[in-house]
């Protein structure tokens, strides 16, 4: 099925998929129409794995019409589809395996923010522009380490680093996206896309050009402030088709509300720009933000995507993809007005 293997092989889905978009588990449920399919019984080891929420409702049906068995040794042998019990606890599996999952998902979650917060690591992801990867010494997970994995730390991109403090210094001189944009790409320095294109294959299509979304994200990152700063974005089930919810959720990245951003308590790497610089780049933003509301500006980027800006005008604005409240143990920033 796939969705108890290992992320690394490359038939691994997880086991929140409905079964018919697991590849192998889909692969399987086309064969039961084949009267020459070779066999009459699926036999299953760890139910937990294979039918996650309600999947066992919506895809045990299956079975019984093409007449196919469904065989699980923990409930004794076959499930038969007119027994309330042998229902009943396949449901209870599905209910177990999700809250095992979410278990994970919790103590994942927990391990990251004190890691970023207490030791400041870097968990891993691209590294902003202006900065690169170097190692820092073995891995602390002994494991890792064992095989020879090294942890990582940001240092300044002797390129980027000086391009990353034109543009803070341009916009607090008054400049707006657009133009700093447009005076990057005519002094010929390359987009972040085309800088480090080894990284960015998916936005090869630049062709080297600035755009405004690419000033604007350098301008809301706080960790241009020698800062490790996690958890400014969260992945988001969201329901693929709210009239067929058998299709299951896809997977979206949001933007967290800055008050659930986990701060390092201290620098970890070498700062670009300073807490002071970046703050008053925040409330840049968030005066523009205050004018668009009144109708006096046009719209800017929304006060979620910089906690500055969110600690200013947080009864204005909330991004509606945000939690209500803080999923870790966020750590205020340094400095906070």
């Amino acid at each position: 099925m796939g969705a108890g293997a290992n992320q690394r092989d490359p038939n691994w889905c997880p086991r929140s998929l409905p079964w018919k978009r697991r590849p192998e588990a889909s692969r399987l449920l086309n064969t039961f129409s084949d009267p020459s399919r070779g066999f009459d019984g699926v036999v299953i080891g760890e139910p937990q794995r294979a039918f996650y929420g309600n999947q066992f409702g919506l895809t045990f049906p299956v079975f019984v019409h093409y007449g196919v068995g469904l065989w699980v040794p923990e409930v004794g042998g076959a499930v038969d589809p007119g027994s309330d019990a042998h229902d009943l606890v396949m449901s209870l599996y599905g209910g177990m395996s999700k809250g095992e999952r979410n278990r994970i998902k919790t103590r994942v979650r927990s391990a990251m923010a004190a890691q970023a917060a207490i030791e400041g690591r870097f968990l891993g992801g691209r590294p902003p522009y202006g900065y690169v990867l170097a190692d820092a010494g073995p891995h602390p997970n002994p494991a890792k380490a064992a095989a020879g994995q090294q942890l990582r730390r940001l240092d300044p991109d002797p390129k980027g680093a000086p391009v990353v403090k034109r543009i803070f210094a341009e916009f607090l001189a008054d400049r707006g996206l657009y133009a700093i944009a447009e005076g990057l790409t005519a002094d010929g320095i390359l987009s972040p896309s085309a800088h480090d294109p080894a990284r960015n294959r998916h936005r090869s299509s630049s062709g080297g050009a600035w755009s405004k979304s690419a000033v604007r994200a350098i301008l809301r990152n706080p960790r241009y402030t020698g800062y490790q700063v996690w958890n400014r974005q969260a992945r988001h089930e969201i329901l693929i088709n709210v009239d067929d919810v058998a299709l299951g959720h896809d997977t979206k990245m949001r933007w967290n509300n800055p008050s659930q951003w986990v701060w390092s308590e201290d620098q970890t790497h070498t700062a670009i720009i300073s807490v002071e610089t970046f703050n008053s780049v925040q409330n840049e933003f968030a005066g523009s933000q205050r004018a668009a509301s009144a109708g006096t500006a046009p719209s800017t980027p929304t006060c979620s995507q910089g906690w500055s800006a969110a600690l200013s005008v947080s009864a204005e604005c909330k991004d509606p993809g945000t939690t209500e409240g803080p999923t870790t143990d966020a750590r205020s920033p340094p400095n906070t007005p």
